[in-house]
């Protein structure tokens, strides 16, 4: 079995893969305080409790926006799972070449979602992840990563609302019955949820003009993505998985090369 670790901003997702198809998938929260004995001990009792033993995992590969975590995370894979994790970096072959000015600074998330997006829906397309930041990536017909957008995520955008104001209270994000808020939680609620729909749509259909790509695929993933997508014409696939697919497509296009190590 494949495991692949996507290191974001807030959480850490793992995705245990049988050939193609995830087998589980489960969450941890991204502690740069943890020692490598916290990581490794975490992620093999994770596995073990979905009835999954330690040595049925043959291979795993990160991707990561965190690089104060990396040390902990890679040393604790090596000791409980014996296992040299792939990083996926500099000199990964992925399949889609990067047209920006300096081609290092898109972060490994952002390549592994251009990837999934591609390789199972085609090109052109446009990416949004709706993480802890939200990104907006143009994948041309090509397979070229063209350009981005990078928005505050919607429960940054949530939080500085209720840290910066005195009386507004902490709420759940979900979309309220009617943008008309008759109280003060679903005034807020209508507020971050209509709001972030409304910058989504305008990105998007900006992206689309200003690229002057006609047929753009909108492919979505990430967080509380499904309640956008949910509530707008303009996103056409939303696809939880895309992340943990575009690491498992980029370790199979790297497999040979890492049988090597």
């Amino acid at each position: 079995m494949l495991l692949t670790v996507d290191v974001g901003n807030t959480n850490i997702t793992l995705g245990l893969f049988q050939g193609n198809e995830v087998f589980v998938t489960f969450r941890i929260t991204t502690q740069a305080a943890r020692t490598s004995d916290e990581y490794g001990s975490m992620i093999a009792e994770m596995l073990v409790r979905k009835g999954i033993k330690v040595k049925e995992v043959e291979d795993v590969i990160i991707a990561s926006v965190v690089p104060k975590v990396m040390y902990s995370l890679n040393s604790g894979i090596i000791k409980y799972f014996g296992i040299q994790p792939i990083v996926v970096g500099v000199g990964t072959k992925t399949g889609i070449r990067i047209n920006r000015t300096d081609p290092r600074e898109v972060g490994a998330d952002r390549i592994v979602d251009a990837v999934a997006a591609y390789e199972l829906y085609g090109g052109p397309c446009i990416v949004i992840d709706f993480g802890t930041a939200t990104t907006y990536d143009l994948i041309s017909e090509q397979g070229t990563f063209e350009a981005g957008v990078t928005s505050p995520g919607i429960q940054i955008s949530a939080k500085a609302l209720w840290d910066g104001t005195a009386k507004l209270p902490e709420i759940e994000i979900r979309k309220p019955e009617s943008i008309l808020g008759k109280d003060t939680i679903s005034s807020m609620q209508a507020g971050i949820v209509y709001g972030y729909i409304g910058q989504t749509e305008y990105i998007v259909n900006r992206m689309k003009e200003e690229s002057g790509i006609k047929n753009i695929k909108v492919i979505a993933t990430g967080g509380l993505g499904r309640v956008i997508y949910e509530n707008t014409d303009c996103i056409d696939v939303y696809d939880n998985q895309l992340t943990l697919q575009g690491m498992r497509i980029i370790y199979e296009k790297n497999k040979k090369t890492y049988e090597d190590r």
